[in-house]
């Protein structure tokens, strides 16, 4: 069964996520400092997890956050690691990390993640998100 796209739109609080599971790319981009960081993420580990059953030749997730809080961070680490899970089952899985040139608190972020996952992670420093 062929699971649909999902696109959400970027609030003030939560950022804008575009997932093409047919194509295998992913993409979180903005804030996300949610009121309630688990009713926003959960949907998304649950798709990814399904996603993962059969994953695409290839997965790209890329994350542009400007800033993420505590709660979030936690539930992006779980999000990493659905992914993490897909690459350790022999699939080509990468994660790419944009961050603002100068923004030392996202690039060390990134650096945190790179460190604790088994996966393919690229960090790409940009002029402008």
């Amino acid at each position: 069964m062929k699971m649909e796209k999902i696109k959400i739109r970027e609030t003030s609080k939560t950022p804008s996520v575009s997932f093409d599971p047919e194509h295998g790319l992913f993409e979180l981009r903005g804030k996300s400092i949610p009121e309630n960081s688990n009713g926003f993420y959960t949907p998304l580990l649950q798709y990814v997890e399904k996603y993962g059953a059969r994953p695409a030749e290839r997965t790209v997730l890329s994350v542009k956050f400007e800033f993420f809080n505590t709660s979030s961070s936690n539930r992006i680490h779980a999000l990493f690691k659905r992914f993490e899970r897909i690459s350790l089952a022999d699939r080509h899985v990468l994660i790419r990390w944009y961050c603002e040139k100068g923004d030392e608190s996202m690039l060390d972020a990134g650096r945190d993640f790179k460190a604790i996952l088994q996966v393919p992670f690229e960090i790409i420093e940009v002029d402008e998100l």
